[in-house]
């Protein structure tokens, strides 16, 4: 808690627990719960499509794309987030915390990437469906999403290696990393990102 970060930095401030024991817990059941959830009904998507030849079209090829990038939200960006807003204390490092943010963007960029292609698949297919399976092949669905990947990781890659300049020197969770030379109080980004990135996966 916080006796923890003042021992570790008698300069740093850390925000104290207001939260009681009991809501506490009750906070780590749900977001593991859904964090489990989210995790198996992906992992069901992804082996159903990769498994069944039949099931092997460039529309469910969107959709199990769109299933893999849930599912590293569920695997790390929820279960991180939960950490992070519920401890006084960030205790996993500069690196850690500059990975989870990568990811966080990552998934959310995925995401927003995969909802683009899903709508133009959808949109050729109601307004051109005699041509729909000469111009969506799943050659080209392929090599849409693996674009579509590779610049969603290559670009959030350079976000964080320029915008954000990852220091800790404590471990107090407000102080996990600096953008452009001011420092962010972490806990308001994660929520933004996490409430981002639920939004998505709702959808």
């Amino acid at each position: 808690g916080c006796g923890i970060c003042s021992k570790l930095n008698r300069n740093s401030s850390c925000r104290k627990a207001l939260l009681s024991s009991s809501i506490y817990i009750t906070l780590y059941i749900f977001f593991a719960l859904i964090s489990a959830v989210t995790v198996f009904l992906n992992l069901l998507v992804i082996i159903s499509i990769s498994h069944f030849k039949q099931l092997h079209t460039p529309t469910n090829l969107l959709i199990l794309s769109l299933a893999v990038s849930d599912l590293l939200v569920g695997a790390i960006v929820i279960p991180v987030t939960t950490v992070a807003i519920l401890e006084s204390c960030w205790g996993f490092g500069k690196y850690f915390c500059a990975f989870h943010f990568y990811m966080a963007f990552l998934c959310t960029s995925l995401s927003l990437g995969n909802l683009v292609l899903i709508s133009i698949d959808r949109y050729v297919a109601v307004c051109d469906p005699l041509l729909y399976h000469s111009k969506i092949t799943i050659t080209r669905m392929m090599c849409c999403i693996s674009i579509t990947w590779c610049c969603c990781i290559i670009y959030q890659a350079v976000v964080i290696k320029i915008c954000i300049n990852v220091q800790v020197p404590s471990r107090c969770l407000k102080e996990c990393f600096t953008v452009e030379g001011s420092i962010w109080d972490i806990e308001v980004v994660v929520y933004y990102k996490y409430q981002s990135l639920w939004l998505f996966h709702v959808i």
